[in-house]
């Protein structure tokens, strides 16, 4: 049996210069999906922002301490 052709037609995609709405989707009720990540993971979370918080604290407390040494 042989092959029989196919005509394909060309299909041309535009965006109306009145309605470009890009990744609507991404922000469509975005705190519910951040606050149901972070109670999924909670664990995940913690990890991922406590070495953060205590590197940060440590770094400002080092700078006060540097800055009052240097004081007189």
């Amino acid at each position: 049996m042989g092959k029989i052709p196919v005509k394909m037609k060309a299909v041309t995609y535009a965006l109306s210069p009145f309605q470009q709405k890009v990744m609507t989707g991404l922000w469509n009720d975005f705190t519910h999906k951040v606050t149901h990540k972070v109670t999924e993971n909670w664990i995940s979370a913690l990890l991922l922002v406590g070495p953060v918080v205590g590197v940060h604290t440590y770094v400002k407390s080092y700078q006060e301490r540097e800055k009052l040494e240097h004081r007189y």
